[in-house]
């Protein structure tokens, strides 16, 4: 920065740099907060605190997407045992600027200050950070997905932008976006002046929300700076720490954000809960992750090999110099991988940068010919690479959480339905997801007699028959039991009679007003002489040839018929 002859500098006494005497004070509050400074060192500053300040733009790695190299624009909670940080943002412990200008040693032929550094290989871009963070943007304008509630004219898009951020509380499952969303809404909060926090709920202890609730309330106090607190995982809260919450976000103190996979409605307090808003984030579809993997490839300079290129099948030998020849991957390669990941970007980033990564350390070319270059040696990333490097279709199931019993409640709606395709569809689901086979099998014996009933009498040996075998055999081999007794109930007439009328007798008992009616006489036990003698007229069916009637029922409930509409 260039400053006037007669503008007099004034010395930070934190970071002891000299600076105009106008910045001085907006310096001073960045400085405080650990952040990055706005004002460039000037020659006089020290190595007292350099360490701990943005690195020069000059530093900026060659090669590496721009949102990965910037901050986030966060601030992180100081403490010297090591408490939560945001995400992106400097500290004493750990930034991503000063990761990268680490990187850059004077014995590669550059510095943190002295230019831009030596191109790096595709295997050391790899070997940084994996791809789905290394691509974690920063705007909300290179948010793929999520249409719904975050495209144009939503809600929630309007208050992003106009920086009014609610309560939120991100549900959705792994790889949809939740924690990139807050990122994106720390960098835009930190350009608005707000403190932004990042707590863990796997690793965060009680008094490390008490401390930042501490922090929020002086920066509220002394400074009128809002708070913004993100809790990923918060499910992972127990009830106490949860209310801790509670008062600081009802008087504003701070903006709680909060990221689960699991229902918020079982996982987080219900008073936490209604001074949040929720947000329902939904599996990326193909062409949302076919996008972002687009994105992914151009960052790291491979190129597509499109379907009309020829490319031989025959390989040479490795080469040490591999890393540098161009990196090819089959366009029907990245057609596929959106398909195998169940809507999780970083299942498919990950499956990406695994195949990748194989093909380098493998070290083997492969002829191509390519339209525009003519005939060229380079290594050829197929499908059959991603394929292996995904090992199988990434199956979302959770058998202690909420997917669990999305699951079972789909096979039951199926069964009922008659619907034997779904049926097995979903059995195959639960049971390729890890599910014990004997859960299965427990809810098909309830099935037996609540949806099929006395329509097949039969359907319970088979439900009982079933799960003995499953217990006999277990997995895999009980798999093709749970599936023949599913298609036999699907196929089989249902009833519900018996579970109707059963039900209208618990309502029966619950609704009786007053002391219950006595057994009748001539129906109780007759274990003495007088009891006989008192129960007389009871008639013995079997001693007669024709049905005998007589009251079984008590005389308040005489003439009930629970099997009647």
């Amino acid at each position: 920065m260039e400053v006037a002859e007669d503008e007099q500098l004034v010395r930070c006494p934190v970071c002891l740099r000299e600076l105009p005497g106008a910045h001085i004070n907006s310096h001073l509050d960045s400085c405080l907060q650990g952040g990055e400074d706005e004002v460039e060192p000037g020659p006089s500053t020290t190595c007292k605190r350099q360490r701990f300040t943005a690195a020069p733009s000059g530093s900026q790695v060659e090669g590496e997407p721009e949102e990965a190299g910037q901050a986030t624009g966060s601030s992180f909670l100081h403490k010297g045992r090591g408490g939560g940080q945001s995400p992106g943002a400097p500290s004493r412990k750990s930034w991503t600027g000063r990761e990268e200008a680490a990187a850059v040693k004077p014995e590669d032929g550059g510095s943190a200050g002295s230019g831009p550094a030596p191109r790096r290989t595709l295997a050391q871009k790899l070997e940084e950070k994996p791809l789905a963070e290394r691509l974690r943007p920063s705007a909300l304008g290179d948010y793929v997905g999520q249409e719904r509630v975050l495209g144009a004219q939503t809600l929630l898009r309007s208050l992003l932008e106009s920086h009014e951020i609610p309560s939120l509380i991100l549900w959705g499952p792994p790889g949809c976006g939740k924690t990139t969303l807050a990122h994106i809404i720390a960098n835009s909060s930190r350009k608005n002046g707000t403190w932004f926090v990042t707590l863990s709920a796997t690793s965060a202890r009680t008094t490390d929300i008490r401390d930042v609730i501490s922090q929020a309330q002086n920066e509220k106090k002394l400074f009128k700076r809002k708070t913004i607190l993100f809790i990923d995982e918060i499910h992972r809260f127990n009830k106490s720490q949860q209310d801790t919450f509670l008062p600081h976000v009802e008087r504003g103190t701070l903006t709680l954000i909060g990221a689960t996979t699991e229902n918020p409605s079982f996982q987080v307090n219900a008073a936490l809960l209604s001074r949040c808003r929720v947000i329902v984030l939904e599996k990326l579809s193909v062409e949302a992750i076919e996008a972002i993997l687009m994105r992914a490839v151009r960052s790291l300079g491979v190129q597509i090999l499109g379907q009309g290129d020829q490319h031989s099948s025959s390989a040479t030998g490795s080469s040490s110099e591999s890393s540098e020849l161009p990196v090819y991957i089959e366009e029907k390669a990245l057609k596929t991988l959106p398909y195998l990941c169940d809507g999780d970007a970083r299942t498919g980033l990950n499956g990406l940068q695994l195949a990748v990564q194989a093909r380098l350390a493998m070290g083997k070319t492969t002829p191509l010919n390519i339209p525009k270059g003519g005939s060229t040696d380079g290594i050829l990333i197929t499908e059959e690479d991603v394929k292996e490097g995904l090992q199988q279709s990434h199956i979302l199931y959770d058998r202690a959480g909420e997917e669990q019993y999305n699951c079972i409640s789909a096979l039951h709606h199926s069964l009922r339905g008659s619907d034997e395709n779904a049926s097995l569809y979903w059995l195959g689901r639960m049971l390729e997801g890890g599910e014990d086979p004997l859960y299965v099998a427990r809810r098909l014996v309830r099935f037996a007699s609540e949806d099929i009933g006395l329509a097949d009498p039969l359907a319970l040996t088979q439900a009982v028959a079933a799960y003995q075998g499953c217990h006999f055999i277990g997995m895999p081999e009980c798999e093709v039991i749970l599936a023949q007794c599913v298609v036999y109930f699907a196929r089989a007439p249902k009833s519900i009679e018996v579970y109707r009328a059963y039900n209208k007798v618990k309502e029966c008992l619950r609704m009786h007003t007053g002391p219950l009616p006595p057994v009748p006489l001539h129906l109780r036990n007759a274990p003495t002489t007088l009891m006989e003698n008192l129960g007389k007229g009871c008639k013995y069916n079997p001693a007669y040839k024709e049905p005998v009637e007589q009251d079984f029922l008590p005389e308040e409930l005489k003439g009930t018929d629970f099997f009647k509409e």
